[in-house]
């Protein structure tokens, strides 16, 4: 794993582990406050519930008794019914009024005024929600005392859920908001390095071509071997300065036979690398698509050379050319006889700065899937297997409206 994504693994395990810590305390303290809250609560309804009884059962006490007990009892705002032994409705507050005192008909008896069913499902809520309170009258008989949360414990009680699903999305926001300015960083970073290297290599390339040419009138040979390799390096180079010339502007795409593009590169990649290693072109000759050829090489080139790397000193490497007509894509694949990737590595391998070299950047593939991007194409880890190699796959859409963007 390369540094920056080991710091970035570390990053994320540690504000997990502080949301989960904050979250933890949130609906610990919630859940305290919600126990205390009910214990009042209940306190309160027993202090109604004997209040009412009072009122029912002791009809000759003075005013200011009758008064104060009036008070007490209509300072609870919890919803809240009394029933006797066989669950028949004695006394209720706080319930849907339009389900209260309705006219009589024929299926409400005109000695109820309230509606059966209504209450039926509100007295079956309350008693899921508490155990009732007991009310031993004189005359033997009990009254049962069922009763809601109020709105406000039953709105602390989702109130911890509603303040972190907010500090969610914002974070989520903040999240995505500084990845995105990271982004445009680095990609300014990106642009303003690439153009600097190909300003760079400017100077020393035509050097070069003027000492070519000079070694050609020395020798006097202009077929000499070595000065026509000399000759390709060179415009090698050339092309290496404008593929990052072009980094950050609009180059355009054009139509290309996608054969031919990879074989004259394989031509030129083939005799720089060892003849132990085998390369096989196969497949569709006649596919076209949409190319800017330097950017493209530069795939293709990043792609070899990885292949090279994981196969070391003998070994195959084929690209395979194939086209699904249904879905107007193009298939380019390419597979190597090399030690293979690990499963968990398939998407981390183009993440900046992942390699497995000791001397290496970890710039290839990521650059490889950047230009793939401009191509309006996608690129992944076919299939892997550790000892026997990997094929990367490249898909090119055969039908591409092509509208220039920056890479």
């Amino acid at each position: 794993m390369n540094p920056y994504s080991k710091n970035k693994q570390f990053w994320k395990v540690t504000l997990l582990i502080f949301a989960t810590f904050i979250t933890g305390a949130s609906l610990i303290y919630t859940n305290f406050l919600v126990r205390n809250l009910s214990k009042s609560e209940r306190t309160k309804a027993e202090v109604w519930a004997m209040s009412t009884k009072s009122i029912m059962t002791m009809p000759d006490v003075d005013d200011e008794f009758i008064t104060f007990i009036y008070t007490v009892r209509d300072s609870l705002v919890t919803p809240a019914i009394i029933t006797d032994q066989k669950d028949e409705i004695i006394f209720w507050r706080d319930l849907d009024s339009t389900k209260t005192n309705i006219k009589p008909t024929a299926d409400t008896p005109s000695k109820l005024n309230y509606d059966p069913s209504y209450f039926k499902n509100e007295l079956k809520k309350m008693k899921k929600s508490h155990p009732p309170i007991v009310l031993n009258l004189s005359n033997g008989e009990q009254w049962h005392v069922f009763y809601n949360d109020s709105m406000l414990l039953t709105q602390l009680r989702i109130f911890p859920y509603v303040q972190l699903s907010l500090i969610a999305v914002f974070l989520l926001i903040a999240y995505s908001v500084f990845s995105s300015i990271k982004k445009s960083e680095q990609n300014l970073v990106w642009v303003g390095m690439a153009k600097e290297a190909a300003h760079q290599l400017g100077t020393p390339i035509s050097s070069l071509m003027g000492w070519l040419e000079l070694l050609r009138m020395r020798l006097g040979d202009e077929n000499d071997s070595t000065l026509l390799e000399m000759e390709n390096d060179i415009k090698r180079l050339e092309i290496v300065a404008d593929r990052f010339s072009k980094i950050g502007s609009k180059p355009s795409l054009q139509n290309y036979n996608v054969y031919q593009v990879i074989e004259a590169f394989i031509q030129y990649f083939e005799v720089r690398t060892s003849n132990k290693i085998k390369f096989i072109l196969q497949g569709d000759k006649q596919i076209d698509a949409k190319l800017n050829v330097p950017l493209f090489d530069w795939i293709i080139e990043n792609l070899l050379k990885n292949a090279v790397n994981a196969i070391g000193s003998e070994g195959k490497i084929t690209v395979n050319i194939s086209e699904n007509i249904a879905k107007e894509e193009i298939f380019i694949d390419i597979s190597d006889t090399g030690k293979g990737i690990p499963k968990s590595n398939f998407e981390t391998v183009f993440q900046p700065g992942f390699t497995t070299r000791k001397r290496g950047w970890g710039l290839g593939l990521s650059l490889t899937k950047r230009m793939v991007d401009y191509h309006q194409g996608h690129i992944f880890v076919k299939e892997s297997e550790i000892g026997k190699g990997t094929t990367f796959r490249i898909v090119l859409k055969s039908n591409l409206i092509y509208e220039p963007t920056k890479i």
